[in-house]
């Protein structure tokens, strides 16, 4: 199995450590604008190999697209990363024109791909790969819920004081800090829901943490992070190649599921060997649903800044 990465930053780094320690596919390339960058960091990840005992092969290329043909997976991390007071949102009108070249690029040499998409404002992002491409929604996957998810089970773990492994808890709506909507009510711990163990005030509190989480780390950082999404790619990856039928919340093209049309935004779905191979149109509470009419809208209003790129 063969994974492209666009773009050497630290999250695709990060993805391409993260896939090649953990053996997922057997070759990966890390592809970069920047002359000799990708080279250089696929040649310290594979200097891994001898102490960690991976057998990936991991090439890195400058520019070169030709290198990256018949990938089964090609995920995209390019785009400038947000900074310190930047939201998602303003990133759109720069990365937008980067997503649409390198998808166009990606698919030239590997038609049947299955396209992950993880740059800003990844919910449009993925709607704009999905329109300009014109292929299925099955094979655009936005991976932000992943993440999301991920940041919603460590500050959960936190206020129990218990592993975060053992608690089970899903992030839907938009990847953005107003957007998302961390859903309490259904996370649990080892099956028992966490409002035993949590009050009110408990979990509003990491509903609201987990909702910042990215912008936390942005201003402690002074970027944006990237251990954590190199873990959640890799994750939706293994599901991908391996067929693992993983439900994993991402962003994907609704037509009906939870009362939205023409929008890609964060759902449980099952992740297979054909990428999003279900829609999980999960009962939400009222107060549920208000939030994702919400976050929904907030997402349609960024879709109408690419007019100009869609046009």
């Amino acid at each position: 199995m063969k994974v492209t990465i666009v773009g050497a930053g630290n999250v695709g780094a990060s993805c391409a450590d993260s896939i090649s320690y953990r053996g997922i596919a057997s070759e990966v390339v890390l592809l970069d604008i920047k002359e000799g960058f990708a080279e250089g960091k696929a040649m310290d990840i594979s200097q891994c190999a001898t102490n960690t005992g991976f057998n990936t092969k991991v090439t890195g290329v400058t520019n070169d697209y030709s290198k990256t043909a018949n990938s089964d997976v090609v995920v995209i991390t390019s785009g400038i990363p947000r900074k310190p007071g930047m939201t998602r949102e303003e990133l759109i009108g720069i990365n937008a024109g980067i997503v649409k070249t390198v998808v166009e690029n990606v698919l030239a040499h590997s038609p049947e791909a299955i396209i992950v998409i993880v740059s800003n404002p990844m919910d449009t992002m993925t709607y704009l790969a999905l329109k300009t491409t014109g292929l299925p929604k099955n094979r655009i996957i936005g991976m932000g819920g992943a993440l999301d998810s991920s940041r919603f089970r460590y500050y959960l773990s936190k206020a129990l004081d218990k592993p975060s492994n053992d608690v089970s808890a899903m992030v839907i709506g938009g990847h953005g800090d107003t957007t998302m909507i961390p859903l309490t009510r259904l996370a649990s711990y080892n099956g028992i829901p966490v409002s035993e163990f949590l009050s009110e005030e408990e979990l509003a509190k990491v509903a609201a943490d987990t909702m910042v989480g990215g912008a936390t780390l942005t201003g402690l950082l002074g970027t944006s992070a990237w251990y954590a999404p190199g873990a959640s790619v890799a994750y939706l990856v293994d599901s991908i190649l391996n067929d693992q039928k993983k439900m994993i919340a991402c962003s994907v093209m609704l037509e009906g599921e939870y009362g939205q049309n023409d929008i890609c935004i964060g759902v449980p779905c099952i992740i297979g060997k054909n990428g999003i191979e279900q829609i999980l149109d999960i009962k939400l509470s009222d107060t549920e649903k208000e939030a994702f009419a919400k976050s929904a809208v907030a997402v349609r209003n960024m879709n109408a800044d690419l007019k100009s790129v869609l046009a």
